[in-house]
């Protein structure tokens, strides 16, 4: 998708010879081209949800809200946050780091809720590993005793990974979703999946909730604020990786068009490159793309005709 779009709008700019966008200047155009599309996506569904409520929106194939949401809902995600025993420079073990590149892989964009695993069903270190397996293997423990069910959450306490459990074949052994003991011993966690959604509370509110023997949060009645980089979970007592699961909308991926020897002084697209990068928006957007960069485009090579255009054009699409 990333190059029709490149090809579209080198082919506008070269009509009237208005200029040349290097693979460099299309990379950051297409980055914000594709923020501003997606920003868009949550207006577009709260005036969905105001229309539907004025009956002034259609059902079926004429309902406006049910595309908006799937396609938001591609980037909706689920990870688990890293606390002060993975990550030294938190302050004390009950904040976790917000997602990001280096902790969950991705940016937040909208944490939608706050997911907390506050039943920690056992503990111990497994005993051998089964090459090519996801196993958990533990001579000492009593998985069926403990009661451990399907789903349940599993942390590798030395690598900082988590697994499902997929089924529990007898006292000593777990079957897992994937592989996360490579060696042993490795101390892990058994972390019941039952989870309760926690409230988010302002920083200045929680100190005059946690005083109160009626309102502070309890495992039954959880809490969070949201402190920049922070997340702080509430009770204290959870403070353990696995035990906080974060829903959240993430940030699309930096677009990247990647290209390899010029011929005829022109790059060549190849995608087989390893930081290559499609747009993650749908096929639909396409031409939003290309009207949108054309305005970044008309700026940058100051040719007010170029980004009128896209901009009128877009205008037009948008009153549809």
């Amino acid at each position: 998708m990333i190059n029709e779009v490149r090809n579209t709008v080198l082919s506008v700019l070269n009509k009237n010879n208005y200029g040349y966008i290097s693979p460099s200047d299309f990379n950051l155009y297409a980055e914000n081209a594709q923020m501003e599309i997606f920003e868009d996506y949550f207006s577009n569904y709260n005036k969905a949800i105001n229309m539907e409520n004025a009956r002034m929106a259609g059902s079926d194939y004429a309902e406006i809200e049910g595309p908006i949401a799937e396609t938001m809902e591609a980037f909706l995600v689920s990870n688990f946050l890293y606390n002060s025993a993975i990550s030294p420079s938190l302050p004390t073990s009950n904040y976790f780091l917000v997602p990001s590149v280096t902790t969950t892989g991705d940016t937040s964009y909208y944490i939608l809720k706050m997911l907390y695993h506050t039943k920690i069903i056992g503990s111990g270190t497994n005993s051998s590993v089964s090459a090519g397996s996801n196993l958990l293997i533990s001579s000492s423990a009593q998985f069926t005793t403990l009661g451990i069910v399907n789903g349940d959450i599993v942390v590798n306490v030395d690598t900082s990974r988590t697994a499902r459990v997929v089924s529990v074949l007898s006292d000593t052994t777990i079957v897992l979703d994937s592989n996360i003991f490579l060696t042993d011993p490795v101390n892990y966690l058994i972390i019941s999946k039952a989870s309760k959604e926690a409230e988010k509370v302002s920083v200045g509110k929680i100190t005059a909730l946690n005083n109160s023997m009626l309102t502070s949060p309890t495992n039954i009645f959880p809490a969070y604020t949201l402190e920049t980089r922070f997340i702080k979970a509430y009770p204290e007592t959870i403070n353990q990786f696995g035990q906080v699961e974060a829903v959240y909308f993430r940030h699309p991926k930096p677009p990247k068009w990647t290209f390899i020897s010029l011929v005829n002084g022109e790059p060549v697209f190849d995608q087989s490159q390893s930081d290559y990068q499609d747009f993650e928006l749908p096929i639909e957007d396409n031409y939003r793309l290309v009207m949108k960069i054309l305005q970044y485009c008309g700026v940058s090579i100051r040719e007010n005709e170029v980004a009128s255009f896209a901009m009128g054009q877009q205008n037009l699409q948008d009153q549809q």
